[in-house]
Parts: C-alpha cells; sequence; structure tokens
C-alpha cells in the first residue's frame, strides 16, 4: 500500500466514524455534532477551560463560545475565572446539565462499551492513532516541513 491509498482508505473510515456519532447525535435531537463533541468533553466530570476544548477537539473557539454560551443561558454549564488568567473561562456541567448530557450520552456510552469490548488491542490503536495525528499535523502547516 503506497501512502495516498493509506490515506484515502484512513479519510474515508475518519469520516465513516466520525458519520456515525454525527448520526447519533440526531437521533438525540442535538442541535449540531459540536454540541454533542462539547457535552461528551464535558461530562468527564472535570472542569476544562473553553481554549482546551477547542484544541482537544478541533471546535472552532467561535462555534464553541456559541455553544457554551447556550448552555450557559440552559443553566447547563456554570462558567468561572482561572486564577491568573483575564480571558479564559473554566466550563463545567451543572447539575440540570450533567442530566442532560447523561440523557444524551448515556445510551452512547452503552454502545461504546460494546465496541471496545470487541476490539483487539485498543491501547496499540489509540498508539497509532496518536503518533498519526501529531505527524498529521504537517498538514496543517502549509509549507512549512519541520
Amino acid at each position: 500500500m503506497d501512502g495516498r491509498t493509506f490515506f484515502n482508505e484512513f479519510g474515508k473510515l475518519v469520516y465513516q466514524i466520525d458519520g456515525a456519532y454525527e448520526e447519533y447525535g440526531k437521533r438525540c435531537n442535538v442541535g449540531s455534532p459540536n454540541l454533542l463533541w462539547i457535552l461528551y468533553a464535558l461530562n468527564d466530570g472535570a472542569r476544562h477551560s473553553q481554549k482546551q476544548i477547542c484544541d482537544d477537539w478541533a471546535i472552532p473557539r467561535s462555534t464553541a463560545n456559541t455553544i457554551i454560551k447556550d448552555l450557559e443561558s440552559k443553566n447547563y454549564v456554570a462558567l468561572s475565572q482561572i486564577k491568573g488568567e483575564r480571558r479564559e473561562l473554566l466550563v463545567s456541567l451543572t447539575a440540570r446539565g450533567k442530566e442532560y448530557a447523561d440523557g444524551i450520552l448515556g445510551d452512547l456510552y452503552e454502545r461504546e462499551r460494546e465496541i471496545f469490548a470487541g476490539l483487539k488491542d485498543p491501547e496499540t490503536l489509540l498508539l497509532g492513532l496518536r503518533e498519526l495525528a501529531a505527524k498529521s499535523q504537517m498538514i496543517a502547516a502549509k509549507g512549512d516541513r519541520t
């Protein structure tokens, strides 16, 4: 297999996986795939900065800000100041937001558990994907080969 064939097949698989999550979100009446991923990120029990969510999930800052402001207006998330930071806020689910997220994500987590149970070597798979993700950053850096 050559590189072009690899990345062609890889791209299809990535979009098939992404499409499955998007379809799940649609069936749960989640307004956008980005909302699903933000809820997914926040539902781990930790507080995250908006910047961290954007960086980890490749969500544009303006998109994340719009979604988070909407979640805040519904009392699903709370924003709090990060000590020493003027512009960056921590985002965490409220009790109401946790209930909302669990209602959307509970069935998804169960489906993921079933899939995970059938994987032969998930650690090696993740290791390879992390390496590929890190190396793929050179695609975004047009003309920069370092």
